[in-house]
């Protein structure tokens, strides 16, 4: 996804009311990447990434990138949309901060019709 398809997204998700008009500016801004204070190289970012897909038609109905230094906004999105019986946000995050890179939950929705994965790369 380019820089441009990404600001739409955010964009779009302000306007939906799935996200504040201040967590879009922190999303907006962190796009940009860091800001080279030193003549050190950064370290390359991580990224949380999240997708439902339609099991049906193969859609994509939500593909998200985060960068990992929003982790507890993409966090307070994503309680959002998942109900307790789901997972755990907040084991989610944990395990996160602990290290947990790659796929991190793959589930299959049969009722609604949807799958969810969600990893970190």
């Amino acid at each position: 996804m380019t820089t441009k398809e990404e600001r739409i997204q955010i964009l779009r998700m302000v306007e939906g009311g799935q996200i504040s008009a201040e967590e879009g500016a922190r999303l907006l801004e962190a796009l940009e990447g860091p800001t080279e204070t030193s003549g050190r190289p950064q370290r390359k970012a991580r990224w949380l990434r999240v997708r439902v897909t339609d099991l049906e038609t193969g859609k994509h109905k939500v593909n998200i990138n985060l960068p990992m230094g929003l982790l507890d906004i993409g966090a307070k999105i994503g309680a959002k949309f998942a109900t307790p019986a789901d997972f755990d946000v907040e084991e989610l995050v944990a395990s996160i901060r602990r290290g947990a890179q790659g796929k991190i939950i793959d589930v299959e929705d049969r009722e609604d019709n949807e799958r969810v994965e969600i990893y970190v790369e």
